[in-house]
């Protein structure tokens, strides 16, 4: 009776405990989403499990997510063609599940607007810990935003507030890793950021051997910002230490 009674009470005082974010899982292993569901209901998330990309992309107009952790392999419509259709301008943090040591897998996704990714088999705790880096990363730019600051680099300008980049007077649309990269830096403009510092800055986990993460990002700044040779600043590997975003020549 004693312990009938204590596990109620824990479950009443669990209850109680308000969700940390509502999260859907795209996934098509249903004993998967199961597991995952109990488990991430422990750590007080609110959890919403469907099994197609184009169930997904319905899910998601009719509610509102803190969170999207979405498979890469789904029936019908697959991971990379729901991050088609939401675009690189979808605000809402996005975590890819991954094959185990598919490169392809994990660059694409990152390109197409996820903001990390985790690779299968993958401990449960880590998804949690993933997922609570993220969504602090998110309430803390939600906080920051009524004292946004407008940083400029050359041509570049970024608006904190309004998530906004320019080069000259050409909008350049980023993803929320993209934007957190080039936000780095451009408030270092000069210095060198290891990818160690990158990784735990932007991204919100440590380095870990063989994730080129932060590579791809910088790869999709290039391209996307389009910055000319010659007195533009240029995002430079500096061989052994990291990135630098040089300053304009005068």
């Amino acid at each position: 009776m004693a312990t009938d009674y204590a596990r109620q009470c824990l479950t009443m005082t669990l209850s109680n405990i308000p969700a940390e974010g509502r999260v859907l899982l795209v996934d098509d292993d249903r004993e998967l989403c199961q597991m995952l569901t109990e488990y991430l209901e422990a750590e007080h998330f609110e959890v919403h499990s469907v099994h197609d990309g184009g169930d997904a992309l319905q899910e998601l107009q009719a509610n509102a997510y803190e969170i999207l952790i979405l498979d890469v392999m789904l029936p019908s419509v697959g991971g990379f063609d729901v991050l088609r259709k939401l675009g690189a301008s979808y605000q809402t943090p996005i975590l890819m599940l991954t094959a185990r040591g598919d490169d392809i897998d994990r660059i694409v996704g990152l390109e197409l607007g996820a903001d990390d990714y985790l690779s299968k088999p993958f401990n449960p705790r880590e998804l949690v810990a993933r997922i609570r880096a993220i969504l602090r990363r998110a309430n803390n730019r939600s906080a920051k935003g009524s004292a946004a600051d407008e940083l400029s680099v050359g041509p570049i300008t970024l608006n904190t507030g309004t998530h906004l980049v320019h080069v000259a007077q050409r909008s350049v649309p980023l993803t929320g890793a993209e934007f957190r990269v080039l936000e780095l830096l451009m408030r270092s403009a000069g210095q060198v950021i290891s990818r160690d510092a990158m990784t735990e800055q932007a991204l919100g986990r440590k380095l870990v051997a063989y994730d080129r993460s932060i590579d791809t990002h910088i790869s999709n700044l290039r391209r996307k910002l389009e910055l000319e040779p010659g007195d533009n600043p240029e995002i430079k590997n500096v061989r052994g230490s990291g990135y630098t975003l040089t300053r304009a020549h005068a």
